[in-house]
């Protein structure tokens, strides 16, 4: 079923893929491993990292007992920042310089475990801020060698961090996101407990939920490996090197899970099988796109968080305006899906059927369509916003929305179609408004 797709290289594009699978450990209760698994990484001075709302919970307490109770000494980090930025990343670093720690553990949601990436990486390699970033925002220089183990803890149902080596944030001053991609950055170890997830607000679980979607949809719907340039040589394979066969299968199977348990997971915290179903659908996505990449949504949203005037998400921290990753990712869906339909019209039925939608007698000029309807109803259903227009912009914004986004090629080129300024601007009008 997988394999027919990719029959058909191009001349001068790879003819491999790569496949790169995280090391984690899945299962209730499982931070309780922590001390353990940080010595046999022979970590003795660990910096924790997490932010003071989560400082506060069982979760961090239980990682914290679990490492002191194995003799690991625990720096503590509670000052990351929800929806991090260049600056957040560097104060980062310069607390793991000066706390002198051989290693890292992150308990949190994607916010947390980018950061830890980030200070890992400029603490073990230091550099110019900008060296590492991605081109054309930052020069893109590889990683010289390894960093410090890394063991990511997560907390939230969506980001698939744990499993990818990706850190977003935020540039202050383009007032945009980028990030730094390198495989480099993956964490050395996961340890993703589902239990984490009974806690958090249904908005959460919601935004949450949507960014594994969309993940799990775009490297399903990514331009295949085998239609790309081949790399200079195999060392320099990009992580996000499209759609393959090893990708598909956990798209497909979190899409599944997805389509089955998101209603249920956000309407009712005591549905413990949907949210731990959730929780398993982000590590399948989150290692599907880590050896895929995503593509447009992904692309378009980080103007969308990084333009954001005055929007206040239900169930996220109030002090300051944001758009949750998810959110940002998930305004912009249906529209992107509508326009790449008629590419690989198959996946798109795929995606379709796999979220729930009746896809008997499809035509291959409506599955884009149907697939993005399909979205949409998730979308009323469990109460994401209504498109740009729910997270406060407007059609007079559309042409920030497009510089903030233009940039983002490493997402953009992972698309099915060539994607410019005028196609760019097209999708942005379709994501304003959908019911």
């Amino acid at each position: 079923m997988f394999c027919r797709h990719y029959e058909l290289g191009l001349d001068g594009a790879d003819s491999a893929f790569s496949v790169d699978a995280s090391n984690l450990t899945f299962g209730a209760g499982c931070l309780l491993e922590a001390g353990d698994v940080a010595r046999g990484l022979g970590i003795s001075r660990i910096a924790l990292f997490t932010d003071r709302t989560l400082a506060k919970t069982v979760h961090v307490a239980v990682v914290r007992d679990s490492l002191r109770a194995a003799g690991v000494d625990v720096a503590l980090y509670d000052a990351v920042r929800v929806e991090p930025t260049d600056a957040s990343f560097q104060a980062a670093t310069t607390f793991a310089v000066d706390a002198g720690v051989d290693g890292f553990i992150s308990v949190g949601g994607g916010s947390v475990i980018d950061t830890a990436k980030a200070a890992n990486l400029y603490s073990s390699h230091p550099a110019d801020f900008l060296a590492y970033v991605n081109a054309p925002i930052g020069h893109g220089a590889p990683v010289p060698g390894p960093l410090r183990p890394h063991i990511a803890c997560p907390t939230t149902s969506g980001t698939g961090s744990e499993c990818t080596g990706i850190a977003v944030f935020d540039l202050l001053e383009m007032k945009a996101k980028t990030g730094i991609a390198s495989k480099m950055i993956r964490p050395t170890r996961a340890l993703v407990d589902p239990d984490c997830t009974l806690t958090l607000p249904a908005n959460v679980v919601a935004s949450s939920a949507f960014d594994v979607l969309s993940h799990a949809l775009e490297s399903y719907t990514a331009r295949p490996y085998n239609r790309r340039p081949a790399p200079s040589r195999p060392s320099v394979r990009p992580a996000s090197q499209g759609a393959n066969p090893w990708s598909d299968l956990g798209c497909a199977e979190a899409l599944r899970l997805i389509g089955r348990f998101l209603e249920r997971g956000v309407a009712d915290a005591a549905d413990v099988e949907a949210r731990h179903q959730l929780m398993w659908a982000s590590t399948l996505a989150g290692i599907a796109f880590g050896n895929a990449g995503c593509h447009a949504p992904h692309g378009m949203s980080y103007s969308v968080s990084g333009l954001v005037r005055d929007f206040l998400p239900d169930g996220y921290p109030s002090d300051q305006p944001m758009v949750p990753h998810g959110m940002s990712v998930i305004v912009n869906s249906p529209s992107v899906f509508r326009h790449t339909g008629t590419n690989s019209p198959d996946r798109h039925r795929d995606g379709a059927e796999w979220l729930g939608a009746d896809v008997a007698d499809l035509g291959d000029a409506e599955s884009g369509e149907v697939l993005a309807d399909q979205v949409v109803r998730l979308m009323k259903s469990t109460g994401m916003p209504n498109g740009l227009e729910g997270v406060g912009y407007g059609a007079e914004d559309i042409a920030g929305l497009v510089e903030g986004a233009l940039p983002q090629r490493r997402l953009l080129d992972n698309a099915p179609i060539e994607i410019d300024r005028q196609i760019l601007t097209s999708l942005y009008e379709g994501a304003l408004r959908y019911w």
